[in-house]
C-alpha cells in the first residue's frame, strides 16, 4: 500500500507558495511587457490601415496626390510585418501565461517542473525576440518621403 502514487493534491505550505510566487515574478513582468508591446503593435497596425484606406479613397482625377497611390505596396509590406510581429507577441504572452499556470499546478501536485518551465520560458523569449525583429524590420521601411509630405 505504500507504493501507491497519491493523486490527491497536497496543499502547499505558505513557504512553498511564497517560493512559487517569487519564481513566477519574472514571467509576470514579461507578461506585462508583452501586453504593453501588443498595444503598441495594434496602434501601429491601425495607423497603417488608416493610411491605406485613405490612399484607396483617392480619386484617379486628383493628380496632385496620385503619386501617393504608389505607396500602397510599401504599406502592405509594413502591415504584413506588423501582423506577424503581433502574432509572435500573442504567442509569447500565451507561453508566458502557461509558465505561471504550470508553476502553480506543479506546486499543487508537488511535481518537479524546472525543465518544462525553462523550455516554456525560452520559447516565450524566442517568440518575443521574433516579434521585436519584425518590428525592427517594419520601422526600417516605415519612414518614407511620402510620409513627410503634406
Amino acid at each position: 500500500m505504500e507504493n501507491v502514487i497519491q493523486l490527491i493534491p497536497v496543499t502547499p505550505s505558505i513557504d512553498q507558495l511564497a517560493r512559487i510566487i517569487g519564481n513566477v515574478a519574472a514571467p509576470a513582468f514579461l507578461l506585462g511587457a508583452v501586453a504593453s508591446f501588443i498595444s503598441v503593435l495594434i496602434s501601429r497596425i491601425n495607423r497603417v490601415i488608416d493610411r491605406t484606406q485613405f490612399l484607396h479613397g483617392l480619386t484617379e482625377g486628383d493628380a496632385s496626390k496620385a503619386y501617393l497611390k504608389a505607396d500602397i505596396p510599401r504599406l502592405r509590406r509594413r502591415a504584413a510585418l506588423l501582423n506577424r510581429s503581433l502574432f509572435c507577441s500573442i504567442l509569447s504572452a500565451i507561453l508566458t501565461a502557461l509558465i505561471i499556470i504550470a508553476a502553480f499546478i506543479c506546486a499543487l501536485f508537488n511535481v518537479a517542473h524546472e525543465y518544462g518551465i525553462a523550455i516554456l520560458f525560452m520559447a516565450a523569449l524566442l517568440t518575443f525576440c521574433a516579434s521585436l525583429i519584425d518590428l525592427a524590420r517594419e520601422t526600417r521601411i516605415a519612414l518614407h518621403d511620402n510620409d513627410l509630405r503634406t
